[in-house]
């Protein structure tokens, strides 16, 4: 049965549906087809409109998407004024991060699924496979929120075809671009944005600029300093080490040499300095320096008149280097005892270079238009890590190589207004290798979806979609013995990849003119069951034995005097393995209904994720929530006034024997507003928490903040 929240969720969805059904002025759901007028223009444009490519990898709205694809857009992060992009993916359905706050890095949960490339995050196309291992997330991203100008997400194994592994799905972040500051009928600018607040936000200042040269080249720039403090949780107690600071630049160019060509670069460099204990500041003490650099390079061929070819190639090379100083040593004092002194250093290193290639060709079959894409990716990954404060860096994150290949044909067939089919194949393989280990694989994984408009306005769609994820180097390799305990983990060159079947079926529902001329109403419906064949997962291994209790003795010692003072603790080794299969199923809603004078947007998530074979949960299941923004406009649009509430659920049936803490229930409300001055000044406030509620989100080791408080003012100049 479904919880509570989520019954009253769906309740509300379906009555907004039937609501619809009977009132509103369809729009039409297919782009490319026969549209049904509306009696009014709508009156304002919602993120569902907004185009997502992540699905299919060809253009249209994510309200027409045959999967569950989502977007943020630039306006909904300019309202909630993000320090960290979790801020704003929790009104995402299916979405949750996992975060280390004193740590700036972040990692993406889509349907109970994360880590180890489970799901696939792209910045402006180019992979993002950095992992360190510890007790937190096993495979995290540098972004700061001021730097994206838009996030498309696609949940689930439907979009594989968008990248290798991605059996939970794809995140894309595309950074800021000149049409993000710039009007289309002004030349040049800059727009200068300042930012203060309370709590830990200290002040951030970001500063875009571009310039257009006719329609043949743009130039963008973009420099954003951000400096945050320690800040208080809920009960006023301070959270040591949850400040960073942050200096990045963004540069883009675009080149258009002939009608239909267009050349693109991009470099985004990073810099995060931050000092933590470790998740939940109990370990040893670093200072960290972590450079995270992008770069691609890509060309595109589209033109109406060219209908079989639409071209796309795409470059890139990221670097994520994290330098730690050893500061302080742990409670236990081990560190110190295996010859770390101020001063040492760990250094991880992760290089991932690539590309992705394809076309689409678009015709006509008697009364069927295809949308043929055909494509290829490539994705090499190489781990160094380095280690003289204690060797545990270099054991628990191995050094190593791995190459991920595949190709793909996917085939978006069309007839009349009513019927829509996709069928894909994808073709994956891998080859990974460090120290005396090798191993590889590979797989033909298939994707089959039929999507049907009974009435104009409403769309069914039913999957079937399989992913393939390679074991990640860090599973395969890992080999060394934990600091305190000291028990081993083991290495598994044997390790199989992991293969995602995936049933999903959902509805669309897109409607203008539902109470009142202009207004506009969009709505997603997904319901899915993914069983994951050879999941994989660490675990307890071989027989209990004894290691000492004080740290600093050797653990050979308790060979000889087992259960005897000090050798006290029993222990088990620990090894990656593949549990046979893990299964998950849910219920994500989204909608959103926006009349001109205001909007209400609602997100709500139910997951369920188990071990069949032993019947426990998944601690990578986040808890059901429930999240919902009540906004009003004023002075003719120019002021926003809002509310956000967010309600999740409690976490507390883990599997025997997790480390992972259970979680409290808790609803969280916001306050923000909006007032855009002129065409040049735009004033933004956001007054987060705003009842000071003291709470820990799944997955987390530390307190979440307090009340805090936020403001932004941006300036632009702009010519004509």
């Amino acid at each position: 049965m479904l919880p509570p929240s989520l019954r009253v969720a769906l309740a509300v969805g379906t009555s907004l549906a039937s609501l619809t059904a009977a009132q509103a002025q369809p729009v039409g759901a297919q782009p490319g087809l026969p549209q049904v007028a509306s009696t009014a223009t709508p009156a304002e444009e919602v993120s569902l409109d907004t185009l997502s490519v992540t699905a299919t990898k060809t253009e249209g709205t994510a309200i027409d998407a045959l999967a569950g694809s989502s977007v943020v857009t630039r306006e909904q992060i300019d309202r909630l004024q993000p320090s960290r992009l979790s801020e704003v993916l929790r009104d995402v359905p299916g979405v949750t991060t996992q975060e280390n706050p004193n740590d700036p890095a972040q990692a993406i949960n889509i349907r109970g699924l994360q880590d180890f490339g489970r799901v696939n995050v792209l910045i402006d196309g180019a992979r993002q496979d950095f992992q360190t291992s510890g007790h937190s997330a096993n495979g995290v991203f540098y972004l700061d929120p001021e730097l994206v100008g838009g996030i498309d997400i696609t949940r689930g194994a439907t979009a594989t075809i968008y990248g290798s592994g991605a059996i939970g799905g794809v995140v894309a972040f595309r950074t800021r671009s000149i049409d993000d500051i710039l009007a289309p009928d002004e030349t040049a600018g800059v727009v200068q944005k300042q930012g203060f607040g309370t709590n830990g936000q200290r002040f951030f200042n970001s500063t875009a600029l571009g310039a257009r040269i006719g329609t043949a080249a743009d130039v963008f720039g973009q420099f954003v300093f951000r400096n945050n403090g320690a800040y208080r949780d809920g009960l006023g107690t301070l959270v040591r080490d949850t400040g960073n600071e942050l200096t990045s630049g963004l540069t883009k160019i675009n080149i258009r040499p002939a009608d239909g060509h267009e050349i693109s670069g991009t470099a985004l460099l990073q810099r995060f300095d931050f000092a933590n204990a470790g998740t939940g500041n109990t370990g040893a003490r670093f200072a960290n320096a972590v450079q995270a650099d992008t770069y691609t390079l890509g060309y595109r061929f589209a033109r109406p008149d060219v209908p079989l070819l639409d071209v796309s190639i795409r470059g890139y090379h990221t670097t994520t280097h994290n330098d730690l100083t050893f500061l302080q040593d742990s409670p236990s004092g081990v560190y110190g005892t295996l010859g770390a002194r101020a001063g040492s250093r760990i250094t991880y290193d992760l290089e991932t270079t690539g590309f992705d290639v394809h076309n689409t060709a678009r015709f006509d079959t008697w009364a069927l238009s295809h949308a043929l894409t055909v494509g290829g990716d490539y994705v090499g990954n190489h781990v160094r890590t380095t280690d003289n404060a204690g060797g545990f860096g270099a054991a628990f994150t191995p050094s190593g190589e791995r190459s991920l290949a595949g190709a793909f044909v996917q085939d978006e067939i069309r007839y009349a207004s009513w019927l829509r089919v996709i069928g894909a194949l994808r073709y994956d393989h891998y080859d990974l290798s460090g120290g005396v280990y090798r191993s590889s694989g590979d797989r033909v994984s298939p994707k089959f979806t039929v999507g049907v408009s009974p009435l104009p306005g409403l769309e069914l769609y039913g999957t079937y979609a399989e992913g393939y994820r390679a074991p990640s180097i860090t599973e395969t390799l890992v080999q060394g013995i934990h600091p305190f305990p000291a028990f081993n983990i083991r290495p598994n060159p044997a390790l199989r990849p992991e293969t995602a079947h995936t049933v999903e079926g959902g509805v669309n529902l897109k409607y203008n003119d539902v109470l009142m001329a202009g207004d506009v109403f969009r709505a997603k419906l997904n319901v899915f069951h993914n069983t994951v064949d050879d999941f994989i997962g660490i675990q307890s291994v071989g027989p209990d034995y004894f290691v000492p209790a004080i740290a600093g003795i050797p653990a050979s010692i308790c060979a000889s005097i087992p259960g005897r003072f000090p050798c006290v603790i029993p222990v088990r080794d620990y090894q990656y393995l593949n549990i046979a299969r893990a299964e998950l199923n849910g219920v994500e809603l989204e909608g959103a209904y926006d009349w001109g004078g205001g909007f209400v947007t609602l997100a709500a998530t139910h997951t369920d994720g188990r071990d069949r074979a032993t019947g426990e949960t998944l601690v990578s299941v986040p808890p059901n929530r429930l999240s919902t923004t009540l906004g009003l406009r004023f002075l003719g649009g120019d002021l926003t006034v809002a509310s956000r509430l967010t309600f999740v659920e409690a976490r507390t049936d883990l599997p025997s024997g997790s480390t992972i803490l259970a979680t409290k229930a808790y609803g969280l409300v916001d306050f923000f507003a909006s007032y855009i001055v002129n065409d040049r000044v735009r004033a933004d406030f956001i007054v987060q928490n705003a009842f000071d509620k003291r709470y820990t989100q799944y997955l987390n080791a530390l307190p979440n903040p307090g009340l805090t408080a936020k403001a932004a003012i941006s300036i632009k100049f702009a010519t004509r």
